[in-house]
């Protein structure tokens, strides 16, 4: 049983660990290496934790949702790590901000970021509404007033902090922060090992709320535990390289369609080794081929943005 999707799963971890081991050994020789594999091993691990994030977290959001073309980014989170970064510079000037660890940053990201997804799905749940339509309504409003604010400081900052602002928002493999590597591993790996202990209970809801109710599914708990460790895990991912919108919409999708499983255990694997492998081959190709002359999230939002329209298009069909 489930051969099929073991033997795909094989080969979909192949591809990335050949993809992985590519990036890392291309173009290194003897006058090089002592320089660049440490660097580039460092990337492969920002690649993983980013990408095992990234994948693992749209594919729990989507099953909680019960919609295949929405991603966590949607609540806003993206937005608020924006904003962020826009309120540090903006109050405490670049200069004071290099003072500060960039440990301080990321915590205060990561912590900021939970402390608001808590609120949220408290203050909704609360007045008895329990509904992840307004969950999701109410975080695309607030990631608009987010954008807005954000906005409104960069408009009034000096122009030389503004570049500081866009350094920090813009999602970026090529300066990876290696004392950050080790929190977000342990954050990142307690997330998924908790998530995938958890898989039958999202095999059950993905069925409906109605009938994960009837089969004795604790919903409303399950979901605010689910929904809060999915927020934890973007924001890790977010605050170490950035945010990056639509990689998860893409891997997801392409996990279920690649795997043709409802069983989670499987999807959110496939998931996470298909974002390590998006990028690292995209990393790759921006860097070897291409010498820095785009970067990675570019790319990956323009495509995913394509592909967000045509599952819009296919779900409308339907």
């Amino acid at each position: 049983m489930f051969k099929k999707q073991y033997k795909i799963l094989s080969f979909m971890f192949l591809l990335a660990f050949a993809a992985c081991a590519l990036f890392v050994w291309w173009g290194l020789n003897a006058n090089n290496i002592d320089y660049n594999l440490p660097r580039r091993l460092a990337k492969i691990i920002a690649f993983i934790i980013t990408g095992t994030g990234i994948g693992i977290s749209t594919v729990v959001f989507q099953t909680v949702t019960q919609n295949r073309i929405l991603t966590p980014s949607v609540m806003g989170l993206d937005k608020l790590y924006m904003l962020i970064q826009t309120v540090l510079v903006f109050f405490l000037g670049s200069g004071q901000l290099a003072m500060l660890t960039r440990k301080f940053d990321y915590c205060l990201a990561i912590a900021l970021m939970s402390i608001f997804s808590l609120i949220l799905f408290k203050g909704i749940f609360s007045n008895g509404t329990r509904s992840i339509t307004s969950v999701i309504l109410v975080g695309i409003v607030f990631g608009s007033l987010f954008e807005s604010l954000s906005t409104f400081m960069q408009v009034l900052i000096d122009p030389n902090e503004y570049l500081v602002i866009q350094d920090r928002i813009m999602a970026s493999f090529n300066k990876v922060n290696t004392s950050l590597l080790g929190i977000s591993s342990l954050i990142v790996l307690l997330c998924s090992i908790y998530l995938f202990f958890c898989h039958r209970n999202l095999d059950v809801m993905n069925l409906g709320r109605d009938i994960s109710i009837n089969l004795g599914i604790n919903y409303e708990v399950k979901v605010t535990k689910f929904m809060l460790i999915i927020s934890v895990m973007t924001a890790a991912s977010t605050a170490l390289v950035g945010p990056v919108t639509f990689l998860g919409l893409i891997t997801a999708n392409i996990s279920r369609q690649m795997l043709a499983t409802y069983r989670h255990s499987f999807v959110m694997a496939g998931a996470g080794i298909s974002s390590i492998f998006a990028i690292a081959i995209g990393q790759l190709v921006m860097e070897r081929i291409f010498n820095f002359g785009a970067t990675l999230s570019v790319v990956i939002n323009f495509v995913g943005g394509i592909y967000f329209i045509v599952l819009m298009l296919k779900e409308g069909k339907k």
